[in-house]
């Protein structure tokens, strides 16, 4: 059995092949229209053997393995979403903080009063509820039916002053957390993966700045520099909380650079900042959401501690300037707890419920803590 169809072709052929006689363009005209020449039977297996072994090879393999990563992707989310939805500690934490977030979204559209507090819809002229620096009737200052968190001395809604002070609080959390994760980030990936000469100079600028406490440096700052709006006390605060973030990415980047997908990155072409942003920081991305976390609730406490001293911008409200004008009017001693303990108690229960949330996502992250 010949093992070339042409040579059989002719050979088993009852008729000639037609022989081109024109020109190009009339061989090339003539040539579709011409009959197939009849084929025996030898002829026939034997093309029918050559394209069953040419066909054999394709199959729908390539397809199944090209859709099994989409699959396996599919089934690591429900199973992050499974051991999620059963935590109990990342649901509880992510109830409470979601119910202070709705509020600081949507909580100055529901405020009964307007920001500066004033009580003049309820009936009562400003001018009529205070005298001096306290309301003349001690009645009007407690929590009552139209005022429910109570009043300050000044004829203020604390529950309005509070929904709107939870937007600027927020605010200024998250532009600290922002801020002081890039210049983390930056720092720690470059002096674990360059590593040598340049790995000791910034560990040593690290390590002056992590000896310094935060607040301290921001009072320092505020002294010299007027703060005028919360982006800039978010640029402030993030740039007094980064170095214990880069000191933790660096050891983080000093394991994973060591490891054989990366070595694999490395042979294949790619150059530094490819591997550390496409290989190494998707390989801490659980790591790196939980840092955030952290650096969320430890800016906003900053930011209420900083406003507490005075020392923030003086055109918009929040937690800490409640809490501020509070003990400047002496709430404590008269015993006007409606004015600074729902600031207080509302600033313990974010942090609470982000630190509680950042340990139930640990457990999901990590197998061996995950609940069953």
């Amino acid at each position: 059995m010949s093992a070339n169809p042409g040579p059989a072709r002719a050979a088993g052929s009852s008729t000639p092949a037609p022989v081109a006689t024109g020109s190009p363009g009339e061989e090339l005209d003539e040539l579709p229209s011409a009959a197939p020449a009849p084929q025996g039977p030898g002829e026939r297996l034997e093309k029918g053997a050559l394209a069953g072994a040419q066909a054999a090879p394709v199959a729908p393999t390539p397809t199944l393995a090209a859709g099994a990563p989409a699959v396996r992707l599919g089934r690591q989310r429900w199973e992050f979403l499974h051991y999620a939805l059963r935590n109990r500690k990342l649901v509880f934490g992510f109830s409470v903080e979601l119910v202070f977030v709705l509020a600081a979204i949507f909580g100055p559209l529901a405020a009964p009063y307007s920001s500066a507090g004033d009580s003049s819809s309820a009936g009562v002229p400003l001018k009529d509820q205070c005298a001096a620096f306290f309301c003349a009737s001690g009645m009007t200052t407690h929590p009552s039916a139209h005022h429910l968190l109570g009043m300050t001395y000044f004829g203020g809604d604390v529950l309005s002053i509070m929904l709107y002070s939870l937007r600027e609080t927020y605010l200024v959390g998250f532009l600290g957390a922002l801020f002081a994760g890039i210049i983390g980030l930056a720092l720690g990936f470059t002096a674990g993966w360059r590593g040598g000469w340049l790995d000791d100079i910034l560990q040593l600028f690290t390590n002056v700045v992590i000896t310094m406490p935060a607040l301290v440096l921001l009072i320092v700052i505020g002294a010299y520099v007027k703060i005028h709006s919360p982006l800039f006390e978010g640029i402030f605060i993030g740039a007094t909380s980064w170095p214990w973030v880069a000191r933790a990415v660096r050891a983080q980047t000093f394991t994973l650079r060591e490891r054989d997908f990366v070595d694999l990155a490395r042979l294949s072409g790619k150059g530094g900042v490819s591997i550390v942003l496409k290989d190494i920081a998707p390989n801490m991305a659980s790591y790196l959401f939980l840092v955030f976390i952290l650096l969320f609730s430890s800016s906003m406490l900053l930011s209420v501690s900083y406003d507490f001293l005075g020392l923030g911008p003086t055109n918009v409200v929040s937690l800490g300037d409640m809490m501020n004008s509070a003990m400047l009017w002496s709430a404590l001693n008269l015993k006007a707890w409606w004015w600074f303990i729902p600031p207080g108690a509302a600033m313990a229960l974010i942090v609470f419920g982000l630190l509680i949330s950042n340990i139930g996502l640990d457990e999901v992250f990590n197998p061996k803590l995950r609940e069953s």
